[in-house]
């Protein structure tokens, strides 16, 4: 399998250097300038993101905080910056990891196999989850709470998948409804509101724990 990996950092001879050094290894990489270029880009679906801090107008941490409720992968900060403080704010952001510049090409290469591999156990780990009385079994796609198993839709069932498998992060209705209903999909994404209660209802009938938490004015959230 070959990984992708998204390199956002103003220093174009750094960049050159990377890909070139990437590509060796095998692994697809995608190149941006700038945090707005890099916006632009995780569309692409990296599977981890090599993310400059210092950048002019959007510098790093403000690109991790944009991003980090859309995707999921590995973000790992490459620094100039030995400030405590600076560490501690791109890891709160939303950053999984940094490396200081200079930095040693080994070392890098080592820090993005420990975490796509972390990344790959994790992914496989998760077919199924359980939560209190909650399970939920991804495999055979069931919802069981205690002994009782909850009668639902597919659109139901693909909500509660999306979100229990991205615990904490908070989407949307749009992009609940491109990643349940698929980016072609026909019509709206105000259903999602419906879908949600009608889920919440039925998780009423056995449990008082709330599952789904509504950010006002932002989306929802698995509650972990």
């Amino acid at each position: 399998m070959s990984y992708k990996i998204l390199i956002i950092d103003d220093d174009t001879e750094l960049l050159k250097m990377l890909r070139k050094y990437f590509q060796i290894k095998k692994y697809e990489i995608i190149t941006a300038e700038n945090g707005l270029e890099g916006l632009n880009k995780i569309k692409l679906q990296p599977d981890i993101i090599l993310l400059d801090i210092n950048m002019p107008n959007i510098d790093g941490i403000d690109v991790c905080r944009r991003v980090r409720d859309k995707v999921a992968c590995p973000i790992l900060f490459l620094t100039a910056r030995v400030d405590e403080q600076d560490v501690v704010n791109g890891l709160s952001s939303g950053g999984d990891d940094y490396i200081l510049k200079p930095f040693s090409l080994k070392e890098l290469d080592a820090r993005i196999t420990a975490h796509l591999k972390r990344e790959t156990r994790r992914k496989e780990n998760t077919k199924c989850c359980f939560q209190g009385e909650l399970s939920i079994d991804y495999k055979a796609k069931t919802v069981q709470i205690h002994t009782d198993y909850l009668e639902l839709t597919r659109l139901e069932y693909g909500i509660i998948e999306f979100l229990s498998m991205n615990p904490g992060m908070i989407f949307d209705k749009d992009r609940i409804y491109e990643k349940v209903c698929g980016y072609d999909a026909e019509g709206d994404s105000r259903v999602i509101t419906e879908l949600i209660r009608r889920i919440r209802k039925k998780f009423q009938q056995y449990t008082e724990n709330k599952y789904i938490e509504t950010i006002w004015g932002m989306g929802y959230r698995w509650i972990k």
